[in-house]
């Protein structure tokens, strides 16, 4: 069970496939949306590509979410005016006793 300071909330967005030219992508003109309470958000890692002209920045952050978290790879995570990616699939944690204590989420964010 996460402690009792997490206390944020985040809003998944998930967006279905369609077909285009053949290949299956996501459509993200109108995702599912979801609130996920119960959770934290914390930063990581940074980096910024100086070889580019435009300087693209790369932001890292760790989303901490409850048990049964609806959070999948591929999904949007939109926390404090940011939207992240979800980067890889989410991990659920045990506790000792064999049951889910909580899933974490690696989050990525662009822009240049």
């Amino acid at each position: 069970m996460l402690p009792s300071f997490c206390r944020q909330t985040v809003t998944r967005l998930r967006a279905p496939y369609i077909e285009q030219r053949g290949t299956k992508v996501r459509d993200w003109s109108n995702p599912d949306q979801l609130e996920v309470t119960g959770c934290s958000v914390q930063g990581t890692t940074g980096s910024t590509t100086w070889t580019d002209d435009r300087h693209p920045v790369t932001a890292g952050a760790t989303l901490y979410a409850p048990p049964g978290a609806d959070i999948a790879d591929g999904d949007r995570i939109v926390y404090n005016g940011t939207t992240y990616a979800v980067d890889g699939a989410p991990v659920e944690w045990q506790s000792p006793t064999g049951m889910v204590d909580h899933v974490t989420a690696n989050l990525t964010t662009w822009r240049g």
